[in-house]
């Protein structure tokens, strides 16, 4: 039986501009002006000029298409263009596709955008609403008649299961949060600056959907957050010192469903299997593993699968990742500080790519919650859908 190679992208991208507008809870303008500036910021900040841009990635699940916002930010011909489905696990994703781009010489200069009203206008958070009929609304309509309406409500049932497996209390999922509004805490740009919080906090916070508490929730944020991505030879004689693109890789596990896949073998109710099939990938394409890992961004749309997520790529073993995080494992000077922006929990719900610009900051050594002498950052998209992930590394 022949054996499928598969090759990474071997160091041959690099993210070389980050910008974003302010993050708030009523931007006052459409998300079409959002993204244009998100995507003006960007460029500026690698240095570079629309005309240089031949190459555009976006999510589905907005109002921005790739051609509409290439005009209006003065960006000309364009060479390539993308678009990922399965919102927030695709923010990764965004970054891969440039990045085979970029590596396979069909675009020179890629842009990757999200922007959105996320507060003001469509509501993620509020669950179900009417909608045309879809293959992926079927699904959905299984758990519909029994009350799962929600995100909340949808994660809520795996994080009773993951309880109740290895003998937890709800209470466990408090020092994530806390850990992510310390960091948000000391960022001017996150929503929750000079706001901690403590794990009394936590427990105080209503219920949402049990064991889930408001404060194990991420916020809903107006804004947006662009990156540029290009060749890593460009990218070093450009204005900033180049994320190098390392590894990047998509996943979905057997037989899954949208934050609802209540109907898998037992050890996979209590995890995330298409994280483990990023992380296969990541550490096989890059040659690394999480010891090389010097601090990472993990999605944080609910705490308990920040935990869950320790445990898929490898940062501890199964059950374990609670007390990763009791101990104080989670935050700076800890073994692996998570969300040193603050994350979604903190800093602002931009489906992930406000924490690829954090990954990008810290390689710099420019983050405002510095991680001294970071030098591989492991960034990871939406989980409970389809997903991705990067490895990003500093220039050699």
């Amino acid at each position: 039986m022949s054996v499928r190679r598969r090759d990474g992208l071997g160091g041959r991208a690099a993210i070389a501009g980050i910008g974003a507008t302010e993050f708030s809870k009523d931007s006052g303008r459409s998300e079409l002006k959002l993204a244009v500036e998100a995507v003006r910021a960007a460029i500026e900040d690698a240095g570079l000029t629309p005309a240089d841009v031949d190459g555009m990635v976006t999510f589905t699940m907005d109002t921005s298409p790739e051609i509409t916002v290439a005009q209006a930010a003065g960006i000309g011909e364009l060479g390539f263009f993308s678009r990922v489905h399965y919102g927030g696990g695709a923010a990764c994703a965004t970054v891969q596709q440039a990045a085979m781009a970029v590596a396979t010489g069909v675009a020179d200069v890629v842009v990757c955008y999200r922007a959105f009203n996320e507060r003001s206008g469509r509501r993620f958070g509020s669950g179900v609403q009417q909608r045309e009929p879809s293959a992926e609304g079927a699904a959905l309509g299984v758990n519909l008649p029994s009350g799962l309406l929600t995100p909340a409500s949808w994660v809520a049932m795996s994080a009773e299961r993951y309880l109740h497996t290895y003998g937890l209390e709800p209470e466990v999922f408090g020092h994530v949060a806390v850990a992510g509004r310390r960091h948000a805490a000391t960022n001017p740009a996150a929503w929750f600056h000079g706001r901690p919080i403590t794990l009394a906090d936590h427990a105080a916070s209503r219920w949402i959907v049990e064991p889930l508490r408001l404060l194990d929730c991420c916020q809903e944020t107006d804004g947006g957050q662009a990156l540029v991505v290009t060749s890593a030879e460009r990218a070093r004689d450009l204005r900033h010192p180049p994320a190098v693109v390392r590894a990047a890789a998509q996943g979905a596990g057997r037989g899954q469903e949208q934050m609802t896949g209540y109907y898998r073998p037992d050890r996979d109710l209590c995890g995330l299997p298409e994280s483990a099939v990023v992380a296969r990938q990541l550490w096989r394409t890059s040659g690394l593993g999480p010891k090389d890992v010097d601090t990472a961004v993990l999605y944080d749309h609910f705490t308990p699968f920040v935990l869950m997520q320790l445990e898929e790529y490898g940062f501890c073993g199964r059950g374990e990742a609670a007390a990763f995080a009791a101990d104080g494992g989670l935050e700076l000077g800890g073994r692996l500080p998570v969300n040193t922006h603050g994350g979604q929990l903190g800093e602002a719900y931009l489906h992930g790519m406000n924490g690829i610009a954090e990954a990008v900051r810290q390689l710099r050594g420019t983050g405002v919650n510095q991680v001294p002498g970071a030098a591989h950052v492991l960034v990871t998209a939406g989980t409970g859908v389809p997903t991705s992930g990067l490895l990003l590394g500093a220039a050699d």
